[in-house]
């Protein structure tokens, strides 16, 4: 069988079926700006007290630096196994299929985490509106099942869904952001929060650790560049979109925040209450309507960052399936929908088995299941980050110094510096995502270093034992809407 034959039947993604505020959506979706803020937020203030608003404008500038070589790549590199493409452009095959290995355990850890919050939100908010009481497991299971249909029924009914949460979230929060403004309850906005000296003290370091966590998520966009009208030059414009929402509206969330409680006072609320800090507001600030609506978006802010996740998760396992590293059919895709279904189910799966190890394990859902996930999803999301801007760094510079020195080496190198630091700063101050149990730590590094490993040992036996598939690793990359689709080499 020929390799456009064998790479021709059923492994298409829909080209040209997300639009450019799709996409941005659903990359929103995925940090679920609502759950963020009220869930998250808090521990940023507890770490880092009145400096957190600046703080989330400095990592932006970070993130900002880092989107320049990555858009730029983007032209050279597009993917729906986003970084192992691009981290495989420069650093070579092994690595850049370690780093697919990072992403599939990294996405399918936060998806698999988020079941641990959602059952816990919906148990609590439903036993208190009905009386009803049920495990947070049931809920789990049942969300399980909506994001496996919406899983299979493609991107566009997905992206949809994603939208209209997105939507509610973001008002839900800007009437916060009104009703704490407008309120002689609160004072005036402590915009002495913004200064550098208090933002870039020594101590911050810890806070940057939690704060970047926040722009988990951002680089999805990429992900969906085989899917997106406009090809390259959507997926850069979303990125520098989302890059920027997520400072500029968490930003100015947590100076919302700041100003409820004041710029002396941020430091004792969140001590005493950490979990409460930012949802109590809801209950001071407006009205009890809104108080319901607000845990009524919480369950469905998970959900769509379930969703989200589950999506992305997908098109890592596609592209592994495709280049030949797992086997190829989990680059089956469907045939009207186009969405890779057999990659989603062996997702569902994973999340079941999981979900049944907690359950029959008697694995408390936030310690034993979101605690640890999340530790696990991020510290291999912000590797990845780390190690595709060196590979872009040491790419453009090879190969395409046309681009310009900003774009080839200035950005893409102070990029590097900066998540350096930032990764260096999570690994320090990793007992923040952890919660200080050495158990978690040692299966959070153990599980890290196993995927990459595991990555490099893949590479290396297809180098020694299938050198046709090993020649084609990293070697497809959609065209852009304008060229001409280049031919797709495919493996046996």
């Amino acid at each position: 069988m020929s390799v456009e034959t064998q790479r021709s039947v059923n492994t298409s993604l829909a080209r040209g079926a997300m639009s450019l505020p799709e996409l941005v959506f659903t990359a929103l979706a995925t940090l679920a700006p609502l759950t963020l803020v009220a869930a998250v937020m808090p521990l940023h203030f507890l770490v880092g007290g009145a400096a957190v608003p600046g703080g989330y404008i400095v990592a932006a500038a970070v993130m900002a630096l880092f989107a320049v070589g990555l858009n730029t790549m983007l032209k050279y590199a597009r993917s729906a196994g986003a970084f192992y493409l691009i981290i495989a452009k420069g650093l070579g095959k092994e690595t850049g299929t370690a780093s697919a290995m990072l992403a599939v355990l990294a996405y399918n850890a936060l998806q698999v985490s988020t079941y641990g919050a959602i059952g816990v939100y919906a148990a609590d908010s439903i036993a208190r509106w009905t009386g009803v009481t049920l495990p947070w497991w049931f809920y789990g299971l049942v969300v399980l099942a909506i994001v496996g249909f919406f899983g299979i029924r493609g991107i566009t009914a997905s992206a949809r869904v994603l939208a209209t949460v997105l939507v509610l979230e973001i008002l839900a929060l800007v009437v916060l952001a009104i009703a704490v403004i407008a309120s002689d309850k609160s004072g005036p906005v402590p915009v002495e929060a913004l200064n550098p000296g208090l933002i870039l003290r020594p101590e911050s370091a810890a806070m940057f650790a939690l704060i970047f966590g926040a722009f988990m998520g951002f680089e999805s966009t990429a992900i969906y560049s085989e899917e997106v009208k406009g090809g390259a030059r959507t997926v850069r414009r979303a990125t520098y979109i989302v890059v920027a929402f997520i400072g500029l509206f968490y930003g100015f969330m947590a100076l919302v925040v700041l100003t409820a409680y004041g710029f002396d006072g941020i430091d004792a609320a969140a001590a005493d209450d950490p979990v409460g800090l930012v949802v109590q507001l809801f209950a001071v600030f407006t009205n009890p309507v809104v108080y319901e609506v607000m845990n009524i978006l919480l369950i469905l802010s998970a959900f769509a960052a379930l969703l989200a996740l589950h999506n992305a998760s997908n098109r890592y396992v596609f592209t592994l399936g495709r280049e030949g590293i797992i086997p190829r059919v989990f680059a089956h895709t469907g045939a009207k929908t186009s969405s890779p279904w057999v990659a989603g189910m062996l997702q569902s799966a994973v999340a079941l088995a999981v979900l049944l190890f907690c359950i029959f394990g008697n694995v408390d859902p936030y310690t034993g299941l979101l605690l640890l996930g999340s530790a696990i999803g991020f510290l291999a999301i912000i590797l990845l980050w780390a190690l595709c801007s060196l590979s872009v760094l040491r790419y453009l510079r090879r190969t395409h110094p046309d681009e310009g020195l900003w774009r080839t080496t200035i950005a893409p190198a102070l990029a590097f510096v900066g998540l350096v630091a930032a990764t260096v700063a999570v690994i320090v101050n990793f007992d923040l995502y952890s919660g200080g149990d050495p158990v978690v730590n040692v299966v959070v590094f153990a599980l890290t270093i196993a995927a990459a490993v595991g990555g490099i040992a893949r590479a290396l036996y297809l180098k020694r034992n299938r050198p046709e598939v090993y020649a084609v690793l990293a070697t497809q990359s959609a065209a852009d809407d304008e060229e001409e689709p280049q031919p797709q080499a495919a493996t046996s």
